[in-house]
């Protein structure tokens, strides 16, 4: 698997998160995801690409890791997923994507506005095709999340 494109969403990745929660995180073996696969998320927030490319980038977590997370940028206690934490969390894929797409100028992306799915067990709505989908897991120190990325014809 060659994955020198997913290179800018890893240093995204850990740019925003020391910036936004003072964390950085310890970036696992990548892995191509089988878009069946239950991971244990309870809400991703979603971009889609298109360009030179087209595509999509996810950011997915456990329910009580992003409520935890969101409760640090907004320093107050959260019970339930609600619009700070769909906030944060379009917010967070929005800067990865936007970040990443530096690291990739030659194929002039263009990103979509975040969207949200939520739910146990939640299933994502990937590109169809022959498109791969590798998936990065991330570990900090509330646990584990998951930056996904599929890009036509660059990512093989």
């Amino acid at each position: 698997m060659d994955t020198k494109y997913i290179e800018p969403f890893v240093d995204a990745t850990i740019k925003i998160f020391e910036e936004f929660y003072s964390e950085i995180p310890e970036v696992r073996t990548p892995f191509l995801f089988e878009r069946n696969k239950d991971l244990g998320w309870g809400l991703s927030a979603v971009i889609g690409i298109a360009g030179e490319t087209k595509g999509v980038i996810t950011i997915s977590f456990p329910e009580e890791m992003i409520i935890k997370l969101t409760e640090k940028l907004v320093g107050y206690a959260i019970s339930e997923i609600n619009d700070d934490v769909i906030d944060s969390a379009g917010e967070v894929v929005n800067i990865i994507a936007g970040n990443a797409k530096k690291g990739l100028e030659q194929f002039r992306l263009v990103i979509s506005l975040p969207s949200i799915i939520r739910g146990e067990k939640h299933m994502i709505s990937w590109p169809t095709g022959n498109i791969p989908i590798i998936t990065i897991p991330f570990v900090v120190s509330l646990g584990t999340f998951h930056v996904s990325v599929g890009l036509e014809n660059i990512i093989k």
